[in-house]
């Protein structure tokens, strides 16, 4: 191991290791810190993992931070990894060759890469601890393994990236983060908006555990005076079937899980309100992904909140089994949350 020192950045720095060990930026603060609950009185500092490659949507997803209602002091690692297309020869027989050099070389790039995103969300956040960190490997296995190590409460990743060979990457990489990860994720789609402008959100909401923790997660952010919520629910309608009995055993099933969802609708509506956010809602009967995207598309919000699943085997009528067809294919940024259960 070996460590060097960033030009300008006194007291900043790197710890180099070959093979597929992350090499870290150390920013002057230990990266360590207590993972104890919340004190009386004090809320633990948000811990947040920013995946970086220097794609054009890894620089919106950096834009998108500033929409996304985050506190003005957290903690964050900018990690960036370089993908391993062929694996070290090194590592076979313990025979050394230019692989080895040529991934170290790689691991050197991409730690300047993250590096340079640290600066620019420093200047975004002067008060934030960011460390910069990178690596070599499989992108999206690499982030999951380091959120796993550090457990942040949030991922942020670009909707889209480039694998080595160049080909665009949300269903390998970012998708796989968004299934995978067991905290909430971030796929940030950075529009052109004035930073202190009213935030608009959508958020699914069906009655589940998760869908509340997205809106629990809304309401403790820090938005603009004058941001707004749209809480939407995919209503239920009774199936074709031809068994009067059934048909009848379907209605009332239905009819009991609207109530259910209306007052959840209801409790998120007075949550959000007492958070100072202005509150809408909408019931429409269409396939959650479809009315959620549409929702958000008429709107133009800055971002969709959902769960990261709904309730058991009624998922395929509820909003968390959907999150990561959201995710893919809304025109927005889209925050899957995940409530402590799920890690």
């Amino acid at each position: 191991m070996r460590r060097m020192t960033f030009p300008g950045s006194a007291g900043v720095l790197a710890c180099l290791s070959c093979g597929n060990d992350l090499i870290r930026e150390q920013a002057g603060k230990d990266e360590r810190r207590s993972q104890e609950g919340k004190t009386m009185g004090e809320r633990v500092r948000m811990k947040i993992l920013i995946a970086y490659d220097g794609s054009d949507s890894a620089e919106s997803a950096i834009d998108d931070l500033k929409r996304a209602g985050l506190p003005p002091q957290a903690e964050a690692i900018v990690l960036t990894i370089a993908e391993e297309l062929i694996p070290d020869p090194a590592r076979i027989g313990g025979v050394a060759t230019i692989f080895a050099k040529k991934l170290l070389e790689a691991e050197k790039d991409s730690l300047s890469v993250a590096g340079r995103a640290r600066s620019r969300i420093q200047t975004l956040f002067p008060d934030w601890e960011i460390l910069a960190e990178a690596g070599v490997g499989s992108p999206g296995g690499k982030i999951i393994a380091r959120a796993d190590e550090w457990r942040p409460d949030l991922i942020v990743v670009g909707s889209h990236g480039r694998t080595a060979l160049g080909q665009m990457f949300f269903g390998s990489v970012s998708q796989k983060i968004v299934n995978e990860a067991r905290c909430s994720v971030r796929v940030g789609r950075g529009q052109i908006i004035e930073p202190d402008a009213p935030g608009r959100i959508i958020v699914g909401v069906d009655g589940s555990e998760e869908a509340d923790a997205a809106v629990e997660e809304i309401a403790k952010r820090d938005w603009p005076d004058g941001s707004e919520v749209r809480i939407v629910n995919s209503a239920l309608t009774i199936p074709s079937v031809s068994d009067p009995g059934t048909s009848a055993n379907l209605a009332e099933w239905i009819a009991r899980e609207t109530e259910l969802v209306k007052k959840a609708a209801e409790g998120a509506a007075e949550k959000l309100g007492s958070a100072g956010l202005k509150v809408s809602t909408v019931v429409g009967e269409r396939e959650p992904k479809t009315l959620l995207c549409n929702q958000a598309d008429e709107m133009k919000a800055d971002c969709i909140f959902v769960g990261s699943r709904g309730m058991g085997r009624l998922d395929r009528f509820l909003i968390g089994s959907v999150s990561s067809g959201v995710a893919a294919r809304a025109n927005c940024s889209v925050e899957v949350v995940r409530t402590g259960n799920n890690a």
